[in-house]
């Protein structure tokens, strides 16, 4: 399969009446506390860490494949949606993608850094696509056929099974706030310790799942509560942290409020000193929370819609300028047509390529 791309769209012409804002804004937390992606990143955030040797080749690995080698920033495909949604749900909008060898097929033809999926769909494929294109098996699932369904992420493979079919790094989630959530965190530091001894990276998804966070707003999306589930992460030696871009702040509050009981801890200078109601500041405080940028905080693209082009630029925007490292992107892209998942793709990475677009 090949792709037909048109001339590329003008970023600012995609993010419209936000362009000015986005391109613009200064962050309140200075870009001189962070440390900001860069083609010798490997090096800079990890080669005094105790990462050993091969660690460190995997982690070169996932940084110098596809359009964005060496610039300190990542584009990976994510397909772990037909587990966490269901296949039907998944793949009915594009029942291509039920073939495993379609996935690998999209992440290549995007030139992507690498492709992040389940055990069994790159262990079908590992002696054709391993040595082409960087595999990170997600070694963890939330499945929804028990009835009634339940949310807790439990592993579906092995850090071994992971190393075996070649690939560079694991992937898990963890479900921060949960009442699963202090048997996974153990579960998954448990993993990326073994991940790190046979010479894997390790990504984590640092996702918020209780109701008490869905209160007049979805507090799941919150800058301070996903801040500290990102700084959790690190503590367990992620070396990438996947999540959510925030829409909002001052989660603490919301769920104290709304259960009557004192929650967690925080202090007022998040909000009044660090963070604002601007995306660019609360996605700043997240990658404050990755040891201020030392691991690479990549944001994910959401859920496929009628105008993904445009949201998928705006969280690219959004992610480079706070001094992320990358967006994940996989429903937007592979609920579409072949071709157009991989324009989308060049579109994300375009924001990344661009001078243009600088650190707030």
């Amino acid at each position: 399969m090949t792709a037909t791309l048109s001339a590329p769209q003008a970023i600012e012409s995609w993010l419209g009446q936000e362009a000015e804002d986005l391109l613009t804004y200064k962050a309140k937390v200075p870009k001189d506390l962070l440390h900001l992606p860069s083609p010798d990143a490997v090096d800079r955030f990890f080669s005094t860490s105790d990462r050993n040797p091969q660690v460190l080749r995997s982690l070169q690995q996932l940084y110098s494949h596809g359009r964005l080698a060496n610039t300190g920033y990542l584009s990976i495909l994510p397909v772990d949606q037909g587990i966490e949604h269901s296949a039907g749900a998944s793949f009915a909008p594009n029942p291509m993608y039920f073939d495993p060898e379609n996935i690998v097929k999209l992440a290549m033809a995007a030139e992507c850094n690498a492709v992040a999926t389940t055990l069994g769909v790159l262990g079908i494929v590992s002696r054709k696509y391993a040595h082409k294109i960087p595999f990170i098996v997600k070694i963890n699932h939330n499945e929804l056929l028990t009835f009634p369904n339940q949310f807790d992420q439990v592993l579906f493979g092995s850090v071994e099974q992971a190393w075996n079919l070649g690939a560079v790094a694991v992937g898990a989630t963890i479900y921060f706030g949960s009442e699963n959530s202090t048997r996974q965190i153990q579960e998954i530091s448990r993993a990326f310790a073994r991940a790190h001894e046979l010479g894997m990276a390790t990504i984590l998804w640092c996702y918020l799942r209780n109701n008490a966070f869905k209160q007049d707003k979805d507090y799941h999306l919150a800058g301070d509560l996903t801040g500290q589930a990102n700084h959790i992460g690190v503590t367990i030696e992620a070396d990438i942290i996947k999540q959510k871009l925030p829409e909002l702040d001052r989660g603490y509050e919301a769920v104290a409020k709304a259960s009557g009981k004192s929650y967690g801890k925080t202090n007022e200078r998040i909000y009044t000193d660090l963070t604002s109601d601007h995306p660019i500041d609360l996605t700043r405080y997240q990658v404050l929370n990755c040891y201020s940028g030392r691991v690479g905080l990549i944001n994910s693209g959401g859920a496929s819609g009628k105008n993904d082009f445009a949201e998928a630029v705006r969280t690219a925007v959004i992610n480079k300028r706070a001094g992320g490292s990358g967006l994940i992107s996989g429903r937007k892209t592979f609920q579409r047509p072949f071709e157009e998942g991989v324009k989308l793709f060049h579109t994300i990475q375009d924001v990344y390529l661009s001078p243009e677009v600088t650190i707030a």
